[in-house]
């Protein structure tokens, strides 16, 4: 080859490679371009996410920022050689917001997890833009509209969970068409129309939840033929119609199925027991007739056989109970719930039950027409935490054997013919918290054993014929606060004092007796009481002094006893709703004010020796016995010399107290606490405030105000912990509101109210005035810390829940109604708000900082026709966002402007949300914020914090009860409830406010009770 052919070669090779190189380098420009136009595409639709989100409490989306790129950010996940955004995860999160549309530009999204929050509004339509989306969770939140359409474009999904939402319409039926699904959870919504009978194409589907919504019609024959399905749960429905006979046949792999709360009728089909695997079937709450399948005990993964309130009878004869059912049931020894309650079992109670699975946790056969007695062998259930006989036809003694039941939290044996004694062996139930055995004929006394029962939060033993003394450990287990009823037996001897140890117990009822003595005043200390029936007895006595105290008391019966001399003024002062003093020995005259205005709930016959009253009671009216002539002699004769006394007594004490003051000046000496009234303090010096707070250092500061700082410091004499607030006396008006809070605290004792140890007047080591004031310290802040954490670890471990909020507010209201109409110069607060809410080591609040409390003098009727109160101070008093609108136009300081700041408090407890958010601007206040979303949109606007699990145990319930299908709406009617008496309080116009703090303590009281009550007979009704 010549050397001008090489060349040509060599040159031509070079153009081709240059080619090939420019060509692969114009394909890697254009891949390069297109990744950075998605990652830039994906940018923008997690910034417009962003900004939908109206709350973030654990500061989550804090790291969405510019500073870090994207694919870095919390929840966020991306493939690692596209760039792309391939999982949003953010469940669990508490979010508040919408869903924007530019979800669907995450078009390499595989994984979206939004559960747990509080979404809202329609899911968009363009999720279906996500081809490769495999898994969609937005389970707990608050979406409505139906299941998005284009939806059914999403072929590679095998998990749609959307759960407890409120989605309406139908079921569509294209979600047949997404082969690869394999877990549908579809529950606590608003579905209607029936089951489509394309989910039987959905050959790969193991989980199926359909649970608490409207569907009806019967399951399509078409769902039979899911030859892999694992769960299958339709429980909580309407659905109507038979269980086909040839399920079982059909779904060969089922493990869970569950229809309870439904409609369904007709036999439970035999074929059933051919699903070999069943582990869970639960048709609770039907109208289902004939027996259990006589085999069931061949479904040996059997742990969950729940078929309350029915209408079962038993197989074979009368007599032979529930042999043949239990007989079978003892081959499944996984078993760990067994509900045939409500149903109508007939025979004798059989022996076998006791050998049934090791592993049984509850055990309901209660409200059927067994009878015998409990077999002797119980004790083998070692595992059983729940026994349920109660309303059948059980007789003879209970044997000592239950003892053994050591996990037994709840024991019903009441409304059946026991007999003999109560076991003493009950005693060794110490997990028990529910017990209850009346309607019964059991007899002797009651055993001291039971005072090991310290988890008890009800104990019925009434309607027998028990008989002795209580024994001080019942009668102070300190767990009690649901009720504990001891009526209708013939127990004797005084109440014992221990019984103050119930503190927290609601209901007592200790009616239909022979007790005898005084009615101890230590009751007095049992705050939570609401029901107290101690008639039919022989009580003799007064009523205690200590019952004032008892403030949210609303029925007490006191009738047919022996108690003597006056009814009480307090009486009327308490928030009762019933009260019968009947046939007792009271005398004098008989008080006008509260209840006892009321002859319909107050009842006052058989006391001969009353006088006076409203006119309804029919009562003779008071006569005063008129003072003799030498009797008005005597009085003359020793007036004279106690006034000249008097007068040379206070002359002495004006010329000592000008002789100390003199020396004070003088000498400038380190001055101790100034003595407030009814105060017994000692007196501490600057000198030792400054050691116990180790020289007011920086690391014992716990607050500061616009008066001064407040310190944590520890007594020397005694090591208590204590809060001493400095005033800053550079400060304008830092006095004044120092003398103000003297005069405020100085007589004045509520269990609701910062307590005062001393207040101190000094000089310091720099010669400088000094005043400080010297509290209680309370271990857990102030309300506001708790309600708005800092960060989000301290969101975590500071929450509150429902109840505890509640509780709180019930506490501030109560301080407030104490200050407003028990004190002997009404005071109105002037600082309502979370801040000046200090919170003890058990969560009790107490209402602080009277630095800008006012003193009111109601004039007397005589010398004044106006109904305003003179008062001491007057101007803008309170905090930004507290403040009520009439005192920014110079209206007088008054009652009312405290309760306008309570309302503000409440609402911002319940919501999260401090009434100075910037979103509250341009007219939109929290009052307007939350009277908007009342009381369609409560749980919209409520802070997602205020849950706790049982608390949101209960919400999903309620989500059903909502629906119609349970007995009662419970957080939400009771947080709208609350919400609405925060939304009294707080209306702009006075006049248009509750009008006193007693009528909101007892509207939050009332709201309290009905939740406590629901949501306990919630969570027992269906556990």
């Amino acid at each position: 080859m010549s050397q001008s052919c090489a060349s040509s070669l060599i040159l031509l090779a070079l153009q081709i490679l240059s080619g090939l190189l420019l060509l692969c380098s114009s394909s890697t420009f254009s891949s390069a371009t297109v990744t950075l136009q998605g990652n830039e595409t994906d940018f923008q639709a997690l910034v417009d996410f962003k900004s939908r989100i109206s709350e973030d409490p654990f500061k989550i989306l804090s790291s969405w920022n510019n500073s870090i790129h994207h694919c870095k950010w919390v929840g966020i996940t991306c493939n690692i050689s596209t760039g792309r955004v391939v999982q949003l995860s953010l469940g669990q999160q508490r979010l508040t917001g919408t869903v924007p549309p530019s979800i669907g530009n995450l078009t390499f999204l595989r994984v979206l997890n939004l559960s747990i929050n509080s979404f809202h509004g329609e899911f968009p339509n363009e999720v279906g833009r996500l081809l490769y989306l495999q898994s969609l969770s937005i389970t707990l939140n608050y979406f409505t509209g139906g299941i998005p359409s284009n939806l059914s474009r999403c072929k590679e999904l095998t998990v749609l969970s959307a759960t407890s939402n409120n989605f309406t319409g139908n079921i569509p039926t294209w979600i047949g068409n997404l082969s690869s699904l394999s877990y549908i959870g579809l529950g606590v919504n608003n579905f209607h129309g029936s089951i489509p009978k394309e989910m039987g194409y959905l050959s790969g589907l193991t989980f199926l939840r359909l649970s608490i919504n409207y569907l009806s019609g019967t399951v399509p024959p078409s769902i039979y033929n899911i030859s892999s399905m694992h769960y299958f749960n339709i429980a909580k429905n309407k659905l109507q119609g038979i269980i086909p006979p040839d399920v079982g046949f059909s779904l060969p792999n089922l493990e869970i199925f569950g229809g309870a709360i439904n409609n369904f009728t007709g036999t439970i089909p035999v074929s059933l027991v051919n699903a070999s695997r069943l582990r869970l079937v639960d048709f609770a709450q039907n109208a289902l007739t004939g027996t259990l399948p006589k085999n069931i005990g061949v479904l040996k993964s059997l742990f969950w056989l729940n078929f309350d309130y029915n209408r079962l009878v038993s197989n074979g004869k009368d007599d032979d109970g529930l042999s043949f059912e239990i007989n079978s049931l003892v081959n499944c020894t996984e078993l760990e719930v067994l509900g045939l309650t409500g149903n109508m079992f007939g025979g004798e109670l059989p022996n076998l039950i006791t050998n049934l699975s090791s592993r049984l946790k509850r055990l309901k056969l209660g409200e059927n027409k067994l009878y015998g007695s409990i077999p002797g062998a119980i004790g083998n259930l070692a595992s059983l935490e729940k026994l349920g006989l109660e309303g059948n036809l059980l007789a003879g003694s209970v044997p000592d054997g239950i003892g053994k039941l050591q996990n037994l939290g709840r024991l019903d044996l009441s409304i059946n013919r026991f007999s003999g004694t109560i076991p003493w062996s009950l005693g060794n139930l110490t997990s028990l918290t529910q017990l209850y055995m009346q309607d019964n004929n059991f007899e002797g006394s009651i055993p001291r054993s039971l005072g090991n029962c310290q988890k008890l939060l009800v104990l019925s033993l009434s309607n027998n014929k028990l008989s002795g003394n209580i024994p001080r450990r019942v009668i102070g287990i300190s767990s009690l606060s649901v009720y504990l009823d001891l009526s209708n037996n013939v127990l004797t001897g005084p109440l014992p004092d221990d019984v103050g140890n119930l503190q927290s117990l609601t209901q007592l009822v200790l009616s239909e007796n022979n007790f005898s003595g005084v009615i101890p005043s230590s009751l007095g200390k049992c705050v939570s009481l609401e029901v107290l029936h101690l008639q039919g007895n022989s009580f003799d006595g007064e009523i205690p002094q200590s019952f004032e105290g008892l403030r949210g008391l609303e029925d007490i019966d006191l009738s047919r006893n022996n108690l003597s001399g006056k009814i009480p003024e307090f009486l009327g002062e308490l928030a009762l709703r019933h009260l019968n003093l009947s046939y007792n020995n009271f005398e004098g005259e008989v008080p006008k004010a509260g209840i006892l205005k009321n002859a319909t709930s107050a009842s006052i016959y058989g006391n001969n020796k009353l006088c006076g009253g409203i006119r309804e009671f029919n009562l003779s009216s008071c006569t005063t016995r008129k003072v003799s002539s030498s009797r008005k002699s005597l009085v003359l004769k020793l007036t004279i010399p106690l006034a000249t006394t008097l007068v040379i007594v206070i002359l002495l004490s004006c010329f000592l107290a000008f002789f100390l003051t003199v020396k004070r000046a003088r000498t400038r000496s380190q001055a101790s606490g100034i003595p407030l009234r009814n105060l017994t303090t000692s007196e501490i010096s600057y000198s030792e405030l400054a050691r116990c707070t180790g020289g007011f250092s920086q690391e014992n500061l716990i607050g500061s105000g616009s008066f001064g700082s407040v310190y944590k410091g520890t007594l020397a004499d005694d090591g208590a912990l204590v809060a001493v607030k400095v005033l800053d006396l550079q400060q304008r008006g830092a006095s004044r509101s120092f003398i103000d809070e003297c005069k405020a605290l100085g007589g004045i004792r509520h269990r609701n109210l910062l307590k005062i140890i001393t207040a101190v007047s000094s000089i310091d080591h720099q010669g400088d005035d000094f005043k400080a004031l010297v509290f209680e310290f309370m271990s857990n802040g102030n309300l506001a810390d708790w309600i708005h954490p800092k960060d989000n670890l301290e969101g975590q471990r500071k929450r509150l829940t429902f109840i505890q909020r509640l509780n709180i507010a019930i506490d501030v209201a109560c301080a407030l109604e104490y200050l407003h109409n028990f004190c002997q110069t009404p005071i109105v607060h002037c600082d309502v708000k979370p801040g000046n809410v200090l919170l003890d080591e058990d969560l009790v609040a107490h209402v602080g900082d009277f630095g800008l409390a006012t003193l009111l003098y109601k004039e007397s009727s005589e010398s004044s026709t106006s109904k305003q109160p003179s008062i001491i101070s007057g101007g803008l008093k309170g905090s930004i966002g507290y403040i009520p609108p009439e005192y920014g136009i110079g209206g007088q300081t008054s009652t009312l402007g405290d309760i306008y700041s309570f309302g503000i408090l409440l609402l911002e407890i319940f919501t999260g949300k401090r009434p100075t958010n910037a979103e509250f601007e341009g007219g939109m206040g929290i009052h307007q914020y939350a009277e908007m979303a009342l009381p369609n949109y409560t749980m919209e606007i409520a802070d997602p914090c205020l849950l706790s699990e049982e608390d949101e145990e209960i919400y999903l319930k309620e989500r059903a009860i909502r629906k119609g299908i349970g007995r009662g709406r419970v957080i939400e009617d009771c947080l709208s409830s609350v919400m609405q008496v925060g939304l009294c309080c707080s209306a702009n116009v006075p006049s248009e406010r509750l009008q006193s703090m007693t009528l909101v303590v007892n509207k939050l009281q009332a709201i309290k009770k009905l939740f406590v009550s629901n949501s306990k007979s919630l969570l027992t009704k269906y556990y």
